[in-house]
């Protein structure tokens, strides 16, 4: 739920976890000559044009393959036979050159069709528009044509690793995404034949909304709620803004905010400057600027966190005069924020404090007071979704022998840990490219020092478990996959699978709204039709700022092509409602009186579905921000007879256990992270505590 930073390269770009040289050693190559015998595997059977059954088994097959290349121990050799197999690649008809048919994530154009002949094989035909990819198409096709489906099932992404000896010099890692995109194709619609041959009924697919240069088109009654605000009224835009600058006021947003609402600022913000809509650490540093620019009060839409965030950083910035207002005279809470103030999370950072030299690395998604509170026990660090790796790292180069310890988000630090393990099977110079001063060595001693708290997660990404999972691997499982960092694992390994082949992302909000700009504008600079799926891991309500960069970018320049863009949004049964659409008491959504002619219902927890179980990724705290809301606040600035008392930010004049300022100290973990974000070094003053800090004493603790 946090700002992207220049630290964070790990998750976005960094070498591959797992991934093998690309070439097997010269030695090995001299041990094992083998004579120019395969070639593609073809034969002049009438039944199987290109593949040969006298070949055998898909695996046999493969492997006499993978020998044929090994013995060719000269690159540009290898680079002629794979050649030689595109051009004895059957001639793929012109009428399969489809949308439908192509391959989605490669950077050459890619064919494949999928048939099941009348003894139950599978056949394959498969075309590029470049002679290179067209040469891997043919391997593939040359291996898995004519195989029984479950000979094409049981393949892996590992089993063909040893392709990759075709030893390609220039852009070798898009060559294997090539290749392995394809597989991963391949399977996807023979299982789909497996299901029409057994008259299995379709999965249904989940809702999504298709961005297009004629517009938008919506899918499913979730998306169609969705889609419903993206087009916001003009008279609501102007009132708004009217007051806004009538009042001098600041608006920062959250990505997850309502579609209504976003969709109102969205359109505002053309005609008044000061409103901003991102991930939670950008909204205060984008207080400050506002109230630089002379506003005079900020309204905060998200949880209470944000708010309390936003009005320590004005008084940091000597800004105290700047009124600062939430949305609601309610508590907007956050389930990771709860988490972090509970007595088992004091519990946790207790044996923290026991066990120096400590660091405690706390997610920003926490309240002020639990940050002065942690970092009163223990020596603390604020993180972010899109800098806890960058962050950890740089600790231990510090302080080798350190304790880290992360909280709250449990589904982040069993992430954080099993990227860390993946990362011991990577090279040492893989490993220097992420961070110059870690090794294995150093990755492995690491883990054995690195402690999470495994009692808090978010709601809304605890959405991500195993149902929503399988339905993805069955649907999309070629399709963009993005997840937030905050997923439960499985969904983490899935997203992180498809980055190893350039089709996914993990990170932060903005590393997913990154993400999906490059890849649009890829599509673009490769002016053909093309249609992009991507599959929403996080909050749905990141569609309208997902949707506003896709329309920037798809109207930024006169084609011919014609792309569109697909954003689904994975929903579990639990997103059936059990309540009385009559009893809901937000939106009038357009949705039909009969609860049961909805596979998925929109809106929120007040019987308007999407239930706060888990049923869709939609937060029932940050719903609580309305445009109403909004209005009502603004309308009655400023407030002289207190009406908006109780929709002030928090200001902390409490003190901690040690008898210092909530305020201050709870602003100093964040304050070092900043040092870190510009630096790229945790600051002295941080490390002096680190490595001098006391035990403190049991009767403070008590108190804590």
């Amino acid at each position: 739920m946090e700002a992207a930073t220049a630290t964070t390269r790990f998750l976005i770009s960094s070498p591959t976890p797992n991934h093998k040289p690309l070439l097997p050693s010269t030695a090995r190559l001299r041990r094992r000559p083998r004579p120019l015998a395969v070639r593609c595997l073809q034969t002049s059977d009438p039944t199987l044009p290109y593949s040969a059954v006298a070949s055998g088994l898909p695996r046999h097959r493969l492997v006499r393959l993978v020998d044929e290349f090994a013995s060719l121990t000269e690159p540009v050799d290898r680079v002629k036979r794979l050649l030689a197999c595109a051009a004895s690649l059957p001639a793929f008809p012109e009428s399969g050159r489809v949308l439908a048919n192509r391959v989605m994530g490669c950077t050459a154009q890619v064919w494949l069709s999928v048939a099941m002949d009348e003894l139950g094989r599978v056949r394959f035909a498969a075309d590029s528009d470049t002679e290179i990819t067209k040469g891997f198409c043919a391997c593939l096709v040359s291996v898995l044509d004519g195989a029984q489906p479950e000979e094409v099932l049981e393949m892996t992404p590992e089993a063909f690793g040893d392709l990759n000896v075709v030893g390609l010099p220039v852009r070798a890692h898009s060559r294997v995404n090539t290749w392995h995109n394809v597989l991963i194709s391949m399977q996807k619609r023979t299982k789909a034949l497996i299901a029409k041959r057994e008259g299995r009924p379709s999965v249904d697919p989940f809702p999504s909304l298709v961005i297009g240069p004629d517009g938008i088109e919506a899918k499913g009654s979730y998306a169609e709620a969705q889609a419903m605000f993206l087009s916001p009224d003009e008279s609501k835009i102007k009132e708004l803004v009217s007051v806004l600058r009538e009042k001098k006021i600041g608006v920062v947003a959250h990505f997850y905010m309502d579609p209504e609402v976003q969709g109102i600022l969205t359109a505002a913000q053309k005609l008044w400057p000061h409103i901003h809509i991102s991930d939670s650490l950008v909204m205060a540093d984008r207080a400050v600027k506002m109230a630089e620019a002379g506003c005079e009060y900020i309204t905060v839409l998200g949880v209470d966190f944000m708010s309390e965030n936003v009005r320590a950083i004005l008084d940091q910035a000597d800004f105290k005069k700047v009124g600062v207002y939430r949305m609601s005279n309610e508590l907007i809470g956050c389930s990771l924020a709860d988490a972090a103030a509970s007595s088992t999370y004091m519990q946790f950072l207790e044996a923290a404090s026991n066990s120096p030299p400590s660091l405690h690395v706390i997610y920003i998604n926490t309240s002020l007071e639990t940050k002065a509170y942690g970092h009163e026990l223990v020596p603390t660090i604020t993180c972010t979704s899109s800098n806890v790796v960058q962050t950890i790292f740089q600790a231990f180069a510090q302080v080798p022998d350190l304790n880290v310890w992360y909280g709250p988000d449990s589904y982040m630090g069993a992430n954080i840990v099993e990227l860390f393990h993946q990362m011991t099977d990577m090279t040492d110079e893989e490993i220097s490219g992420i961070h110059p001063e870690h090794n294995r060595n150093s990755i492995r001693s690491l883990l054995k020092q690195l402690h999470y708290y495994q009692d808090g997660n978010c709601i809304v990404h605890d959405m991500f478990g195993h149902e929503v999972v399988e339905r993805i691997k069955e649907l999309y499982c070629d399709a963009f996959l993005t997840a937030h960092f905050e997923v439960p694992g499985e969904m983490f390994s899935l997203a992180m699978e498809a980055k190893r082949r350039g089709m996914g992302v993990v990170g932060s909000t903005q590393n997913i709204l990154d993400f999906i700009k490059n890849r649009v504008q890829e599509a673009l600079d490769r002016d053909i039709d093309d249609h992009l799926q991507f599959v929403l891991g996080t909050e749905s309500g990141m569609l309208t700022s997902i949707v506003a960069a896709v329309r920037r970018l798809l109207g930024s320049r006169e084609s011919r092509c014609k792309i569109k863009v697909e954003i689904v949004f994975p929903v579990s049964s639990d997103s059936v409602s059990r309540t009385s659409v009559n009893g809901s008491q937000g939106l009038n959504y357009a949705i039909p009186s009969d609860i049961t002619e909805l596979a998925v219902v929109p809106g929120v927890a007040n019987g308007e579905g999407c239930s706060v179980h888990g049923g869709c990724a939609s937060c029932p705290y940050m719903k609580m921000n309305s445009l109403n809301s909004l209005l009502r606040v603004c309308q009655q600035l400023p407030d002289k007879d207190g009406t908006l008392h109780a929709y002030e930010a928090n200001r902390f004049n409490a003190v901690t256990p040690g008898g210092k300022p909530v305020a201050d100290i709870g602003c100093e973990p964040i304050l070092h992270m900043r040092h870190f974000q510009a630096t790229g070094k945790l600051p002295d003053k941080l490390i002096h505590d680190i490595l001098h800090r006391r035990m403190p004493p049991a009767s403070f603790k008590k108190d804590m």
